[in-house]
């Protein structure tokens, strides 16, 4: 089984202050992508949304993952791994964050195995994953244009 990558690379006509703050807060990124996230445990840090905190990710009735933060900088980085439930392994999503001018950059990567050994399962689970959040995010840009 071979390792799946995901680069999205979005611009947004905004301060890193505010992207930053809507892509890390766990309910409203999964607005942003159409998915039924919770924050399940708050970080003990300052927002409850750093390092430590837990979101629960329901993708269909009866099926959910939990993603843990692992490292967060404030305007900077959030790093997250899949802790629970999920047909994927070796699960890590990095979100860096840049600005230049008044404009937020966003380089989001994604890097899992698939568990199951079936063929083109990485696969499909990389052109979903990567649909919705490309999607996501690009709506999220022109509500900035």
């Amino acid at each position: 089984m071979s390792v799946q990558h995901i680069k999205i690379t979005q611009l947004f006509n905004a301060p890193v202050d505010t992207i930053f703050g809507l892509l890390t807060d766990h309910e409203a990124f999964g607005r942003i992508i159409n998915a039924k996230m919770k924050r399940v445990v708050d970080s003990q840090d300052e927002n409850k949304n750093g390092l430590g905190s837990v979101r629960r990710n329901i993708v269909l009735p009866g099926f959910a993952f939990e993603e843990t933060v692992v490292a967060f900088e404030p305007n900077r980085l959030m790093e997250y791994i899949i802790s629970k439930g999920s047909p994927i392994k070796n699960h890590r999503g990095r979100m860096e964050f840049s600005h230049d001018q008044g404009m937020t950059q966003l380089n989001y990567t994604i890097d899992f195995e698939p568990k199951l050994p079936f063929l083109f399962f990485g696969s499909v689970i990389k052109m979903a994953v990567e649909k919705a959040i490309g999607d996501g995010l690009k709506r999220l840009s022109a509500q900035y244009e």
